[in-house]
């Protein structure tokens, strides 16, 4: 059996125990960031300053940066096992670990929800201010609440499940291709005036990329509503059916709607971003007002879908490496 097999669940094991520490090393994510930034820069000085330039650029973003996401990766391990197997097991490992934010998606809701807990709506709402892009500094205490329930429903699907898939498939140098790309559309992923055509390619990308994880994560979170106790399972599945295309992303609200319909509450709806009102469709039913505890009850149901996410992914590599691989 290829070691890979064991390195995704270690890698999983060492996210759920650690989650995101301040490592002095940068996170591969920041290194990225580093790199699309530098890049753009170069691509806006070589190309025309037209709409087809800077769709050029895009387009060469999005072909070097994941290109060479995962042709770094699959080198250092190739490199590395040709040392000593063990040492390509434990990179693996933790290159896994790196890709997968499960546990920093719980962290950081957390702390939202003791600064709710605690009555400091100011600082709850900038707690909330770091893992969403809409204005928050006039939120009511529920619209903080919903916020940090939608984000951690939301990224469920490109922050653990597409990594596991991809993972599952072509194990970390493939998990780093996606990375890039899921980084890529939330830098430049934006229909602004700077990125309308820059970042339409690496968004276009991001959505091919994610098409099938969402529909699994949406799936297997309905799934988890049935598993765990307390969630409302029959209503997760009918919101999901019902509500998993009420978002401009074609992905976003599979999650979001299978969420909302295990707790019983609404999400999404309209928001200000950059102090514009942006109309969006509601998910969801509000057959209670949403409530701080929702934040870990959201969590909860997060890392229950990953699990069974990580299960799937392990049967699927023993399938094809019995089958094809």
């Amino acid at each position: 059996m290829r070691p890979f097999f064991f390195a995704l669940p270690l890698g999983a094991l060492l996210d759920l125990l650690l989650g995101d520490p301040r490592w002095t090393l940068p996170h591969p994510v920041v290194l990225m960031g580093r790199a699309i930034a530098f890049l753009e820069k170069i691509f806006r000085r070589l190309l025309p300053k037209t709409p087809g330039g800077e769709l050029a650029g895009g387009a060469l973003l999005a072909l070097c940066l994941p290109l060479g996401s995962w042709g770094i990766s699959f080198l250092l391990l190739w490199a590395l096992g040709m040392i000593h197997p063990i040492l390509a097991f434990l990179t693996e490992s933790f290159m896994c670990y790196q890709i997968l934010a499960g546990r920093s998606l719980w962290d950081e809701s957390m702390l939202v929800y003791k600064e709710l807990r605690k009555g400091d709506l100011e600082g709850a709402r900038r707690m909330v201010g770091r893992i969403v892009g809409r204005d928050t500094q006039a939120l009511s205490a529920e619209g903080v609440t919903r916020a940090a329930v939608e984000t951690v429903a939301e990224n469920t699907g490109d922050g653990v499940i597409a990594p596991l898939f991809f993972l599952m498939l072509g194990g970390a140098p493939l998990g780093f291709f996606y990375k890039a790309v899921n980084t890529m559309d939330s830098m430049v992923g934006y229909k602004n005036d700077r990125y309308l055509y820059f970042g339409r390619i690496p968004a276009r990308l991001d959505d091919v990329m994610n098409f099938l994880p969402a529909r699994l994560a949406g799936a297997l979170m309905v799934l988890s509503a049935f598993l765990l106790p307390g969630y409302r399972g029959k209503n997760a599945f009918s919101i999901w059916r019902r509500d998993k295309r009420n978002h401009k992303s074609p992905n976003s609200a599979q999650t979001e709607a299978a969420a909302a319909g295990a707790l019983g509450v609404e999400l999404a709806g309209s928001a200000y971003y950059f102090g514009k009102l942006v109309e969006k469709p509601t998910i969801g039913d509000a057959l209670r007002p949403t409530q701080p505890e929702d934040i870990p009850r959201v969590g909860k149901l997060m890392f229950c879908t990953s699990f069974c996410c990580l299960l799937l992914c392990l049967g699927g590599r023993l399938i094809l490496w019995g089958g094809i691989l």
